[in-house]
């Protein structure tokens, strides 16, 4: 079935346009669960309501309203937030080019794929095959329904990527952690060790395979579920773990780093070829 798009517009890319349709591109594991009364075991619902009269509202009668006073109320609709800038809600415009590997990790926040629209294959394929040669990715300003992003257009294989950037003020900086381990030799690690961990590093590099990951947990709380239903013990409410002793936090252990990356090296080499899930369970057996 085709994807529903989510927007259409185009590239501004300097004075060329080019005609692009946005579809979502992420598909989301889903645990459907119900929220229950522990009393009676009795759904628990939410309703839409008029705080002034208690009475439930349905949502043919519901708007968004700004508050720009007390109880005071400007109504804004889907046309409204289009009409505020026409251009913007209808442009992903490009406006600096860098290298992939100078944005943080933690600045990425949702993907999406561009897709050409008519008559836009050639300049799709211009600005796709560019960003490659160029080894660059696009900046860019977009409206994705009622909020501007910036926004990274990243090509990846025959496609263009849109992935949503988070801006500077929406990230914590890491300087505030006040990180010890600044240095190997701060945290003393020997070049021993350091040599060692490469060594492992290149025994479990591999060329990057999405398909070989899968959600395993989703299917061992399947298995749980299972199990309850099986043992008919199925409006049981667990109780969390108590902890140990006193409740206090466990001492660290003194880790023998090196001793660990050997065996770790050691095992590596029989585990190639197996699932990232067997290798796991074999490591967890033999620790």
């Amino acid at each position: 079935m085709m994807p529903r798009p989510l927007w259409k517009g185009s590239i501004s890319f300097g004075l060329v346009n080019i005609p692009v349709v946005l579809y979502s591109a992420e598909n989301r594991n889903s645990f459907d669960l119900t929220l229950l009364d522990r009393r009676d075991m009795k759904p628990v619902g939410f309703k839409r309501y008029n705080k002034a009269t208690g009475k439930e509202v349905s949502w043919d009668q519901i708007v968004k309203g700004y508050e720009y006073e007390k109880s005071r109320y400007v109504v804004l609709t889907d046309e409204d937030f289009r009409r505020a800038n026409v251009e913007a809600t209808q442009t992903i415009d490009i406006v600096r080019f860098v290298r992939a590997e100078d944005i943080s990790p933690t600045s990425f926040e949702t993907p999406y794929y561009l897709a050409p629209d008519k008559r836009g294959e050639k300049g799709y394929a211009l600005l796709r095959e560019t960003l490659k040669k160029t080894g660059k990715v696009g900046i860019a300003t977009v409206v994705v329904r009622t909020r501007q992003y910036v926004a990274a257009l990243i090509p990846w294989d025959e496609m263009i990527v849109l992935n949503t950037l988070r801006y500077a003020n929406e990230l914590k900086p890491g300087k505030a952690l006040q990180i010890a381990a600044k240095s190997l030799k701060s945290s003393g690690v020997t070049p021993r060790e350091l040599e060692m961990a490469t060594k492992l590093v290149e025994e479990l590099s591999d060329t990057w395979k999405p398909a070989q990951y899968k959600d395993t947990y989703h299917e061992d709380l399947m298995r749980l579920i299972n199990k309850r239903i099986k043992a008919g013990k199925t409006e049981v409410v667990t109780a969390p773990e108590k902890e140990d002793g006193d409740g206090k936090p466990a001492q660290a252990k003194v880790v023998d780093l090196m001793a660990l990356l050997k065996r770790s090296v050691q095992q590596s080499g029989k585990s190639k070829g197996r699932t990232p899930k067997q290798a796991r369970h074999l490591s967890r057996k033999t620790a």
